[in-house]
């Protein structure tokens, strides 16, 4: 009889979602084949200077490319989509998803011009998609989205259940309650590794239901005459859903302020997941034909984007709506790490234009999507995993996620918290479990249009002129005969005031010339007099003022 082929390893390779919040990104490698779990971006952090957008690095899959076999996405939020758009331009391969969740990023792709080529698949919660070497079964879950799914992967080496973004909500607001059920039947059959998400891990007890969210605003709704502003996540359609139920029963009309709160809408309403009673829904040009009394508005601009809709109302910016004392904001969402200082910048705003403001510090106008510590353990105690890795999150979120497996019994040895970019290996049945090496990995800067064009050099250079400014200084010289032209012209942006220095700005020019001269009368070439140029300016101007611009030179032949 023919020997029986040995089963090889199981790799995974985690290229984002680790040490962090956002950019989640994980690869399930088995011999020639691959499957990717989610593909999203992360969002800038404070010293990243104009940076619009954060996406993983991808180099290893495109190495890999003909070894993909789909991305499956686990539910529509941006940190678990965003990145695709750029993603499927160097990989395309299947995109499995939800209907809600394809609906979302039918959107984006649109945007990108790519939604006639990509091959978007729909699966539903049960379902089981075959993908090389691997199948991939879909689990219905809660969160703060419709349509949210964990994945059951099973390759020749294991099984292995990836929680996605969950909560354990008894009474959800659409459809069924997380299906605990198929947890524990993983359970019992035996799951090699369960890669449990970490953001709440710090919370105890449970998350606590949407419908927390409805009794509140049922009570904002009925104690106030004012015109009632919300801001919310415009992915969260359950809530949404609330907040026009309670305008319907209230009389108001409801008037929606943001392209992605729009967009999300429409496509929840043609998916059929969301009702919108006949006559609620005004565009916002008919506002004035209401009184305060009479009107919702619900806006995008929770987490204090510059650019939202309520960030323009607060500051006075916005083109159709002023807001005063005539108004109610209540902003139904919790700062993501990083967004608490601009959200309190929109608060205090609005409260110094007398407008009252209702927030989760003050009411509970806001639940989480994601699950405590009690929802935690007991899918530990469902799915009963010989290893348990905790993903999703900042480390400290991990750690404390890698302490209730501790309690919930699992080995020290068998609790992996890994890093980003590290390799972790299972042996066929999780016979042995180690990080065994390293994939490239990292960070992709997106600024306006460009993709990867803004490194750590640019980002110096930002950080230098938000510090210390600009001095510039150009000078016109005849390249024949050695000798400046005239006099070399200063510029300062963000260095001093100049009407109040000109001493020093004619000092600096001096200095320019005489530097200049010396270096002609040297035999210097001209790149050569740029250089010296800078280095002398830069001495001078820490001489007078101790502080260090950035000094830009341009030496023109005429």
């Amino acid at each position: 009889m023919a020997k029986k082929q040995k089963a090889s390893r199981q790799k995974i390779v985690f290229l984002g979602g680790l040490g962090e919040i956002g950019k989640n990104l994980t690869v399930f490698e088995y011999e020639n084949d691959i499957v990717i779990v989610d593909c999203g971006v992360g969002f800038p952090d404070g010293d990243m200077l104009g940076v619009d957008l954060v996406i993983p690095d991808v180099t290893y899959l495109e190495k890999n490319a003909d070894k993909i076999r789909g991305i499956f996405i686990t539910h529509g939020h941006e940190d678990h989509i965003g990145a695709l758009p750029y993603v499927l331009k160097t990989v395309n391969v299947p995109v499995y998803a939800t209907r809600l969740t394809l609906g979302i990023l039918e959107n984006k792709l649109i945007e990108h011009k790519m939604e006639k080529t990509v091959d978007m698949r729909c699966a539903a919660a049960g379902d089981v998609i075959r993908a090389g070497a691997f199948s991939v079964e879909f689990i219905r879950v809660n969160h703060s989205i419709a349509d949210s799914v964990a994945f059951a992967i099973k390759s020749p080496a294991g099984t292995f259940v990836v929680s996605g973004d969950f909560k354990i909500d008894s009474t959800p607001i659409e459809g069924e309650m997380t299906d605990l059920t198929r947890f524990g039947e993983l359970g019992r059959e035996g799951v090699t590794a369960f890669l449990c998400e970490s953001t709440n891990a710090e919370r105890p007890g449970f998350t606590p239901t949407e419908r927390k969210v409805g009794a509140s605003l049922e009570q904002i709704f009925t104690g106030t005459k004012k015109r009632i502003v919300i801001a919310t996540f415009s992915s969260n359609i359950h809530r949404v859903q609330q907040i026009i139920d309670a305008s319907k029963k209230h009389r108001r009309k409801v008037a929606i302020l943001g392209r992605s709160m729009v967009n999300i809408i429409n496509t929840a309403i043609n998916l059929g997941y969301m009702r919108i009673p006949d006559d609620i829904l005004i565009d916002v040009e008919e506002m004035k034909k209401y009184k305060p009394e009479q009107l919702t508005l619900i806006t995008t601009g929770s987490q204090g984007e510059s650019m939202s809709a309520l960030y323009r109302m607060a500051f006075g910016t916005h083109d159709k709506v002023k807001l005063g004392m005539d108004d109610l904001v209540v902003i139904s969402a919790h700062p993501i790490p990083g967004n608490e200082r601009t959200v309190g910048n929109i608060i205090n705003e609005l409260l110094m234009k007398s407008v009252e403001v209702v927030y989760d510090q003050v009411a509970e106008v806001h639940v989480s999507g994601h699950a405590c510590q009690e929802e935690i353990k007991m899918l530990i105690a469902l799915v009963k995993p010989k290893y348990y890795v905790p993903i999703h999150g900042e480390y400290k979120h991990q750690k404390k996620n890698a302490e209730l497996a501790y309690y919930m019994g699992i080995p020290k040895s068998n609790v992996l918290i890994p890093e980003i970019g590290r390799i972790l290996e299972f042996e066929p049945g999780g016979k042995s479990a180690a990080f065994t090496g390293n994939a490239p990995c990292g960070r992709i800067l997106l600024d306006g249009s460009g993709v990867g064009d803004v490194g750590s050099v640019v980002l110096r250079d930002r950080r230098h002129l938000s510090m210390d400014g600009l001095v510039a200084v150009s000078a016109a010289v005849d390249g024949y005969e050695k000798y400046l032209v005239c006099d070399p012209e200063i510029i300062s942006r963000g260095f001093i005031y100049v009407k109040e220095n000109e001493q020093l700005m004619e000092e600096i020019r001096q200095k320019a010339k005489e530097v200049i001269e010396f270096c002609f009368n040297d035999g210097l070439d001209v790149n050569s007099v740029r250089g010296t140029l800078r280095d002398e300016l830069t001495k001078l101007i820490y001489q007078r003022t101790k502080r260090r611009p950035m000094v830009l030179t341009s030496i023109m032949s005429v």
